[in-house]
C-alpha cells in the first residue's frame, strides 16, 4: 500500500511559529525532502528530530522527484517542505504535488505561515481579493508583457523579490502603474529586522536610490481603480465611422447616427452633422 505525502509548512523565520502539528509529521514520517537540506537539518536540529534528508530543487525535480514518489509507492511517507512558509507556494513542490495525485498517492497539508498571506494581512491594502504574482520573470520583455497583462487588473496584487532585484522591480513597477500607485513593503517578515512600510511606487523607487535595500521582499500592490481600467470614450470621428458602417448595412443617415450616439458623450446631431460634412468633401 502506498504511503503518504504530507506538504508541511515551516517558520518563515520566527522559529517560534513551528506548529506542533509539523513537528509531529517531521517526527512520523520515513524521510523528509527538502529544498534545502541544511537548513532543513538546523530546523530538525532544533525541534530534536533526527531524519533521512533528500533533497528535491529546481535543478533535479525530474530524478529526485520519480526517486521520492518511488519511496512512497512502496509504502514509505514522505513529508514535503521549503526552506520557509508553505511549499509548492512559488515552489518546485507544486511539481511533486501534482505528480503525487495524478498517480493516486494521497496529499496531505500540514499548513502555517505563508510569507504572501502573511504580508497581505498587515500590509493595509484591500484584501477581500487578490492574486499572487510570486516573482516577476527575469525575462526583460517577459516581464514587461506580464506587467502589460496586470495593468486592469482591479485585485491587490502579491510580489516576491530578492533584495539585490528591489530597485530594478520598483522601477518597472513604477513605469508600468505610475509613481501614485500605492504599495506596501513588508520584509523579513517574523524576524528580528521585520518591516512593514505603506508608501507609493514612486515614494519607494526613490527612497531605494539612496538606501539599500536588506532581506527578502513581499510587494503588496494595490489594484487599479475602477476609473483606470474603464475604457476610454470613442472619439466624435469614430462614432462617426461607426454610423457609416451602420449605413452601409442598409441603415439610414438618421437611424445610424442615433445608434452610433449610444454610450458616447455625442448626441445624434453632432454625429449626423459630422456625416454630411463628411459626404459633402467625397
Amino acid at each position: 500500500m502506498a504511503g503518504t505525502l504530507y506538504i508541511v509548512a515551516t517558520p518563515i523565520g520566527n522559529l517560534e511559529d513551528m506548529t506542533p502539528r509539523a513537528a509531529a509529521t517531521f517526527g512520523s514520517v520515513d524521510f523528509i525532502a527538502a529544498e534545502d537540506t541544511r537548513v532543513t537539518l538546523k530546523l530538525l536540529n532544533h525541534l530534536g528530530l533526527k531524519k533521512p534528508l533528500v533533497s528535491y530543487y529546481e535543478h533535479n525535480l525530474k530524478e529526485r522527484g520519480r526517486y521520492i514518489l518511488d519511496r512512497i509507492q512502496a509504502g514509505e511517507n514522505c513529508a514535503l517542505c521549503s526552506d520557509a512558509g508553505m511549499p509548492a507556494i512559488s515552489d518546485p513542490g507544486e511539481v511533486i504535488v501534482t505528480d503525487a495525485l495524478a498517480e493516486g498517492i494521497k496529499v496531505v497539508p500540514v499548513p502555517a505561515a505563508s510569507a504572501c498571506v502573511t504580508a497581505l494581512a498587515v500590509s493595509g491594502q484591500p484584501t477581500g481579493r487578490f492574486v499572487f504574482e510570486g516573482f516577476l520573470p527575469t525575462n526583460l520583455r517577459q516581464r514587461r508583457e506580464r506587467l502589460e497583462q496586470l495593468k486592469g487588473e482591479e485585485r491587490t496584487v502579491i510580489f516576491y523579490e530578492a533584495p539585490h532585484k528591489l530597485r530594478m522591480t520598483l522601477g518597472h513597477l513604477q513605469e508600468a502603474f505610475g509613481p501614485d500607485r500605492s504599495i506596501t513593503l513588508a520584509r523579513e517578515l517574523t524576524k528580528l529586522h521585520e518591516e512593514v512600510v505603506k508608501t507609493t511606487l514612486g515614494e519607494a523607487v526613490e527612497y531605494y536610490e539612496t538606501n539599500n535595500p536588506r532581506g527578502e521582499y513581499v510587494l503588496v500592490m494595490a489594484g487599479a481603480s475602477p476609473a483606470e481600467t474603464q475604457p476610454a470614450p470613442p472619439t466624435l470621428d469614430e462614432a462617426a465611422q461607426k454610423a457609416r458602417e451602420l449605413m452601409e448595412g442598409g441603415m439610414s443617415a438618421s437611424a445610424a447616427a442615433k445608434q452610433a450616439a449610444q454610450n458616447t458623450p455625442f448626441s445624434k446631431s453632432q454625429i449626423y452633422r459630422l456625416l454630411t460634412r463628411q459626404e459633402e468633401n467625397e
